[in-house]
């Protein structure tokens, strides 16, 4: 889930050795070996707690404050210089250089091992992420998938941690059109006053991009985790830092304390703070503010150029950091991060474990980093010296060196790769498209050869023809409240209603809760059409009627203040509207032992809608399909061989013995119990698949097609209640 900016290494000598990484320049007095050692520590925290904790170190909030010091201050230093040229395009090649090569490289090298490890669901998922890593909006399209409901319970991607490379990438560019648009319109005009110009506007722009953090943060925090404005401050602090470190001044003895603490800070914070959950809220300030003073605590000696080549008067823990090891770690950085996460993902896809034991994790760790160090080796810096300094000094270097540069052929098999990579890409998302038009026919499927749920109830039976929805159907086999945006998302709090059924009918049952009650209407609408009542609905994804102060989004846990917004919305309306019925969800699974619960917060919503002698017809919540503490997905498990047995789940582990909702109906008399349960399950099992037809679309929702099979049944339980017909 991070990512970080590639280090800035030296060319390697004729010897083979490599130069300590700078800032800049010998001249510009900047030359920075300990910050490469910093990244060296930081993409070993980062690693080591991805594979052994799987928490979040706070090492990529190191790497963007250090990327916006490297990148930001230099252009700064350029946009002051009178003599600088303020050209963007020769900074964007330069960009293109460093970062691509490496990053193709391992795309193209996780797209084979997608197609040999991953089940073809998950092809596509990668295909749009390779798109995006490509096209640097890999973040955006992740916080798209942390906020849609639908796609929440996804598998975590191979190419996740790529997301703060594209929150680097558009900074870069955005950084490099401000800084050095402002450099053109004003250097002439305002001279060394444009210095205090930058710094304020600068400042300006960090405070509200922090302040929109804390927002976003308090809003829905999985969707900020990814989001470039909120992130942005970490990356413009560290360019406050680029502008500002020449003209700090510390005693040696204040640095050495600071710089102690600043440290201890950043190796501690994986372990005390659940950056997962917490950033890039205000508890971000302890990596990010933690690297700012480890860059100023060597501020003395970066702002005095005759110090230049000796860390002698730097604080110790920098002059550690400066040393060989560290360096050596810190220049491997950028391609130890991009192969360490997605060699993980794929190790653990393949043995079907959910972590990785110490053994496991340190053979990925050893093979990450021959590849990395591989990949920099033969990638990364022959690719890099195509700079027009190392043209400029070509005529100097021995043969044996030049002939180690990069060519043509290698720039052209990187640039070959890209495309081959972005056209598969292509390829597979529209054979994926052209496999679920075939998907609209399933509305149709002959109950004879597809009897789903009636081979459960009815006993029907099942003849031997193919399962439908297919894999590739099932993501798209959805209700049809989805399709006509009559579902609120997670950012919606207003009350969405639409109605179904027969709309003209003076009887009305009223679908009201989150996605477990939307996907029975496609049965109910049916339902309504043949038996003259009419379905209106009030849904919200992931939001059931509850009075929860504080309600959780239902299997990662987060925080979800729109739900409780919501309800409060909700409520009111439901009452004024008074339907005949209000159809629900009335029990959830447990979280700590297996079976299914009442919670006692819908207690409240009962007696609301009793008071308001508004009969409720209960339905028992859907078996969710859940394993190792983790739901997964039947279409997932059957696309890699499985069958309906072996990608189904114990009854016992999903469903208590008894409908929990059974306990409340003496006190609710109103409260009108439904169970499908035996329209899903068998006695002792639930399969993934009844009656030719798959009844999961993800880990938790029925699929439309599977829904209409059990239309006979459900209006049997209905018309035993209502007595409509």
């Amino acid at each position: 889930m991070l990512t970080l900016a590639p280090p800035r290494t030296a060319p390697r000598t004729d010897s083979g050795s490599t130069e300590p990484a700078s800032m800049g320049t010998r001249a510009s007095g900047f030359y920075r070996h300990d910050l490469d050692g910093l990244r060296g520590i930081a993409i070993a925290l980062v690693a080591v707690f991805h594979v052994w904790f799987g928490r979040v170190s706070g090492g990529v909030d190191v790497f963007l404050a250090l990327s916006g010091f490297f990148f930001g201050g230099r252009l700064l230093r350029a946009a002051l210089s009178p003599t600088a040229s303020l050209a963007p395009l020769p900074e964007v090649m330069r960009l293109v250089r460093r970062l691509l090569p490496a990053l193709v490289v391992v795309l193209a090298a996780s797209a084979v091992l997608t197609i040999l490890v991953q089940p073809e669901t998950r092809w596509e998922t990668f295909a749009d992420q390779s798109l995006a890593s490509l096209g640097y909006y890999q973040n955006w399209e992740l916080a798209n998938t942390a906020s849609n409901y639908l796609r929440a319970g996804e598998a975590v991607s191979p190419l996740q941690h790529i997301w703060s490379m594209s929150v680097q990438g558009q900074f870069y560019v955005s950084f490099l059109l401000l800084v050095f648009g402002l450099g053109f319109l004003l250097r002439r005009l305002l001279g060394r006053h444009l210095r205090v110009v930058l710094v304020v506007l600068l400042s300006a722009l960090t405070i509200a991009s922090f302040v929109y953090a804390i927002i976003a943060h308090q809003a829905d925090q999985a969707t900020a985790y990814y989001d470039s404005f909120a992130r942005a401050w970490e990356l413009l602090l560290g360019a406050l830092a680029g502008a500002l470190v020449q003209h700090v001044r510390w005693p040696m003895w204040l640095r050495t304390i600071v710089s102690v603490i600043a440290l201890a800070a950043i190796l501690s914070c994986g372990a005390f703070i659940d950056g997962v959950h917490e950033f890039p809220g205000p508890w971000a300030l302890v990596p990010v503010g933690a690297t700012i003073l480890f860059i100023l605590s060597a501020a003395n000696r970066a702002a005095d150029p005759h110090l230049e080549g000796s860390d002698g008067r730097m604080p110790l823990p920098n002059r550690l950091l400066a040393t060989a090891p560290f360096v050596s770690l810190g220049a491997m950085a950028y391609s130890l991060y991009l192969w360490h996460w997605p060699l993980l993902i794929f190790w653990l896809a393949y043995s079907g474990h959910t972590s990785a034991t110490l053994l496991d994790g340190a053979v990925v760790l050893l093979v990450s980093g021959v590849l990395a160090w591989l990949t920099t080796r033969y990638v990364e810096d022959p690719l890099r010296l195509r700079s027009s300094g190392a043209q400029k000094a070509k005529s100097a270097v021995p043969l044996r060196t030049r002939l180690r540069r990069p060519t043509i052929v290698l720039g052209s098999i990187v640039t070959l790769l890209g495309v081959a990579l972005t056209a598969t890409s292509f390829t597979w998302r529209e054979h994926v498209t052209v496999q679920r038009a075939n998907g609209k026919e399933l509305s149709g499927l002959s109950s004879r050869d597809y009897p789903g749920a009636r081979a459960l109830v009815n006993r029907a039976k099942v003849p031997k023809l193919p399962m439908r929805p297919t894999v590739l159907e099932a993501k798209d086999d959805l209700p049809q409240t989805t399709l006509d945006d009559c579902i609120g998302d997670f950012d919606d709090v207003d009350v969405i209603s639409c109605a179904y059924g027969d709309e003209s009918a003076t009887r009305t049952i009223a679908l009201a809760g989150g996605s477990h009650a939307e996907h029975w209407i496609t049965a109910l609408d049916l339902l309504g059409r043949k038996h003259g009542f009419k379905v209106v609905t009030y849904l919200k994804m992931g939001c059931p009627l509850t009075t929860e102060e504080v309600p959780l989004v239902m299997g990662d846990n987060r925080k979800y203040p729109a739900c409780h917004e919501w309800n409060e919305k909700v409520m009111p309306r439901l009452i004024a509207d008074h339907p005949d019925f209000v159809f629900t969800t009335s029990t959830r699974p447990w979280n700590v032992k297996d079976g299914d619960v009442m919670p006692g917060t819908y207690v409240g919503i009962w007696q609301a809608l009793s008071d308001a002698g508004i009969p409720v017809l209960a339905m028992r919540d859907t078996p969710w399909n859940v394993r190792d503490g983790e739901p997964f997905f039947p279409s997932d498990c059957l696309a890699k061989g499985g069958d309906a047995i072996s990608c189904g789940i114990k009854r016992s582990e999903v469903l208590s013995d008894r409908n929990p909702t059974l306990d409340f109906v003496a006190q609710f008399p109103l409260l009108k119990p439904l169970d499908m349960s035996d329209a899903v399950c068998r006695e002792d099992y639930c399969r993934a698949v009844e009656g030719n037809v798959l009844i999961y679309h993800d880990s938790h929702h029925f699929t439309a097609t599977y829904m209409r099979t059990m239309t006979t049944e459900l209006g049997r339980q209905i018309a035993s209640i209502t007595g409509w017909w």
